[in-house]
């Protein structure tokens, strides 16, 4: 079961609320950026960035550079989002018209990882959400570019999940007005991939690109 603190208790629209930890797995496994939300020097800050899970850990990286991960991992508070957007809700009147999608939002404090282990598991974690099959394809990272990287972890222990499936909900007296309701579906799908100019004859994208599902 998913946490029920103040912070992850819907307030409105609780019957798309979900306290199954498998539709949290769901929809951060399906996923591809998050949203990284921080208050840098007194602002807040959303950064979209790539993630990969490992069991209730969430991992995200950039560079040691950058204020949004100094501030994450230095103790402040973080709100991390990932959404999925299914459709487009078209209702017989506007105020009802809505989407489809699948959210997931994770409170707490995140860590700055230090053990080397621990680092280079939560980036290949990163790798393989992106694209399954790449980090054991490609060169690891060298001594000088895991300086540069951060790691961050954070816990999956307090999170909410929210979904809305379905058709338009309309007021009983409209269903009789003659306008066009339904859903339009979203659908992603990956293209054709692409090579580098300077990519030497001969070299081929690898069969974990080319059957991306």
């Amino acid at each position: 079961m998913l946490s029920t603190t103040p912070r992850t208790t819907l307030g409105r629209s609780k019957e798309r609320g979900s306290t199954d930890r498998t539709d949290l797995y769901d929809v951060l496994d399906t996923g591809l950026i998050c949203h990284l939300g921080v208050v840098v020097n007194g602002h807040p800050m959303v950064v979209p960035t790539g993630y990969g899970r490992i069991g209730d850990t969430l991992y995200l990286h950039g560079s040691t550079g950058a204020a949004s991960l100094r501030a994450g991992g230095g103790g402040a508070d973080v709100c991390v989002t990932v959404t999925h957007l299914d459709g487009i809700v078209l209702a017989r009147s506007i105020f009802h018209h809505s989407v489809n999608y699948r959210s997931a939002m994770i409170y707490g404090t995140a860590r700055l990882v230090t053990d080397p282990d621990e680092r280079m598991a939560g980036l290949r974690a990163l790798a393989e959400q992106l694209a399954p099959g790449q980090w054991d394809y490609v060169r690891r990272p060298s001594r000088k570019e895991l300086a540069a990287t951060a790691v961050l972890a954070l816990s999956l222990e307090e999170a909410s999940v929210k979904i809305r499936r379905g058709a338009p909900k309309d007021e009983e007296e409209d269903y009789d007005l003659p306008v066009w309701a339904g859903v339009l579906p979203l659908v992603t799908s990956w293209g054709t991939p692409e090579p580098d100019s300077v990519l030497p004859e001969g070299i081929e994208a690898p069969v974990h690109i080319l059957h991306r599902e």
